[in-house]
């Protein structure tokens, strides 16, 4: 990598890999200061969370010294440490690679760059900056373009589960909605069925924030309160542009609920997510949002609660009975539908871990892949919905008529070696 000629404008900079990987940020900060160049070491940083397929970079400014933090396979790990003197260059390089006020230090500021690797893959870089006791605080999200890669079988999604989001797809109108916290997969859910959907003969328009994935052959809009345009706002403007296929990345307020809900009514079908625990909660959720019944049942067709869990790392892969310890959480956290391992599973090998090794840098995992719940809006579903019965009653209605629940999917995974029971339950508990 050479010292600042990898930079060809501001938010676009050009990578280059090194034949042998190695840690660039260690060689830099190991130079002297006058040799250390700061546009190289903010390169390093973004490559080496590419590399480690890291989903964030925490910068963190502490008392004595800024610690480097990667989101990987949704678990943060300490990386780096970095002298303080060098965090406020550090800081204004990021600001002016997103096109952020330099001279403004106290108030938060949002941006975004593009990198562009050497094999020509774009690597967009969303941007947060906010002021805290002991200087500002970065966090970098990496957005990679692969969305084209997914499949619902990809996304951990069993045959049953698929089966049924393919019907719901197949239906010209109503809501199919994903649910979740924030790093779920809500969002590449949605962009692998919206895939699926894409063809020549069908208008498709999203609206996001931010826009996670260029897809060719649709309409993507992106937000900006500033200038007025909400999810709310863009929903109406898009609703005048013809469309058979909305996309709405966030149902955040009862407005955009409630035009979301009309949309679906009027013959379009409707994709969005939900932050809310389970598929099952998000029926009251839209009724404390202040949509009437009667629109919820007749518009949602599917609701699809989702988590990510970790992957045991295939290199390091062995088999392990539970303990006792993992046993007892399991009982506890037990939700209907769900049955136990029985004893004789306890005893046998017939769970797996992964010991750690080079590969998966001493974790015992690798990946992550989805534990699910589709929730297909029936006839009983609808009833209880009228009568605005609360979750739990949705969800036993739904498991008595063939739902997986999450945890259910979580140890269907397990038992096949593709997750431990204590990330499952990790997951499940968070």
């Amino acid at each position: 990598m050479k010292k600042g000629a990898d930079i060809t404008t501001r938010g676009d900079m050009r990578i280059s890999k090194s034949p042998v990987h190695m840690s660039k940020v260690d060689e830099i900060l190991s130079r002297g200061p006058a040799e250390r160049s700061i546009i190289d070491l903010v390169n390093a940083l973004v490559f080496e969370a590419q590399t480690l397929r890291a989903s964030d970079i925490h910068i963190e400014p502490g008392e004595k010294g800024v610690v480097v933090r990667l989101r990987i396979d949704g678990v943060l790990q300490e990386k780096f440490m970095l002298d303080k003197t060098i965090h406020s260059e550090i800081i204004s390089r990021i600001k002016v690679l997103s096109w952020l006020r330099t001279d403004e230090h106290q108030t938060a500021q949002d941006g975004r760059f593009r990198i562009v690797l050497e094999n020509g893959e774009p690597l967009d870089v969303r941007v947060s900056i906010t002021p805290t006791y002991y200087g500002e605080n970065a966090v970098l999200r990496l957005l990679a373009d692969k969305a084209e890669e997914f499949t619902l079988a990809s996304l951990g999604f069993s045959q049953s589960d698929e089966e049924k989001l393919v019907r719901a797809i197949r239906r010209p109108h109503g809501m199919i909605l994903s649910t979740g916290p924030t790093g779920s997969g809500k969002t590449t859910t949605l962009y692998t069925l919206i895939k699926m959907l894409n063809r020549k003969e069908v208008s498709i328009v999203t609206i996001e924030d931010p826009i996670e994935y260029a897809v060719s052959g649709i309409t993507q809009i992106q937000i900006n309160p500033r200038t007025g345009l909400t999810f709310a706002q863009g929903l109406r403007s898009i609703l005048r542009q013809d469309p058979n296929i909305i996309m709405v990345g966030e149902i955040r307020d009862a407005e955009t609920a409630g035009i979301a809900v009309n949309t679906a009514l009027t013959g379009h079908l409707l994709l969005s997510t939900l932050h809310t625990s389970d598929a099952a909660t998000t029926l009251p959720r839209l009724l404390d949002m202040g949509v009437d019944p009667y629109l919820v049942a007749s518009t949602v067709n599917v609701a699809i609660g989702q988590r990510l869990v970790r992957k045991i790392c295939e290199h390091c892969k062995e088999a392990c009975p539970l303990t006792q310890a993992e046993v007892e959480s399991l009982a506890q956290t037990l939700p209907s539908g769900v049955v136990l391992p029985t004893k004789e599973e306890t005893k046998h090998p017939v769970y797996y871990r992964g010991r750690g090794c080079e590969h998966c840098e001493q974790t015992g995992y690798r990946g992550r892949v989805g534990i699910n719940e589709v929730l297909v809006v029936d006839a009983e579903v609808r009833e209880a919905i009228l009568r605005k019965a609360s979750a739990a009653v949705i969800r036993d209605i739904a498991v008595k008529n063939g739902m997986t629940t999450m945890f259910g999917d979580g140890l269907q995974k397990a038992r096949a070696g593709q997750t431990t029971i204590s990330e499952v339950l990790r997951t499940i508990n968070e």
